[in-house]
């Protein structure tokens, strides 16, 4: 169960970061010039799930930023951010408002699956692990 201990690890990681408040705001006024682009292009439906699986995949490079210097790692987050844009270019988005709940819980699960699929990566990547040389011979 090492692969549930390293996901586990994982998620209680993200639990604990916190952005201030000038962060938020800095993302909030970031974000504007976005939403007007995707409006001037008439595309404002998929304005907000854009936005949220930007910041997903930032949030998962936040939590793994330990195996930054990995290129293994950053391939794994482009197949992952390739594979947002069919989700977010073919599944019909509303521009009515959604609770902020659902969003909510669609971005914690998108987490908890890159989390996983970054798990399994890892564990690939590391190879077997090998027996120490006997100190006899």
């Amino acid at each position: 169960m090492p692969l549930a201990n390293d996901i586990k690890s994982d998620i209680k990681a993200a639990k604990k970061i916190r952005l201030p408040w000038w962060a938020l705001l800095c993302l909030i006024f970031g974000s504007l010039p976005l939403y007007w682009l995707f409006d001037h292009f008439g595309r404002f439906n998929i304005a907000l799930p854009t936005l949220v699986s930007i910041g997903m995949l930032g949030f998962v490079i936040a939590v793994k930023r330990n195996l930054r210097r990995h290129g293994w790692f950053w391939g794994t987050m482009a197949i992952l951010a390739a594979l947002h844009v069919p989700l977010i270019s073919f599944v019909p988005w509303t521009t009515k408002w959604v609770p902020a709940i659902a969003i909510a819980a669609i971005g914690s699960a998108d987490i908890c699956v890159m989390l996983a699929i970054l798990a399994v990566v890892a564990k690939f990547m590391e190879g077997p692990k090998t027996a120490a040389p006997d100190s006899d011979h």
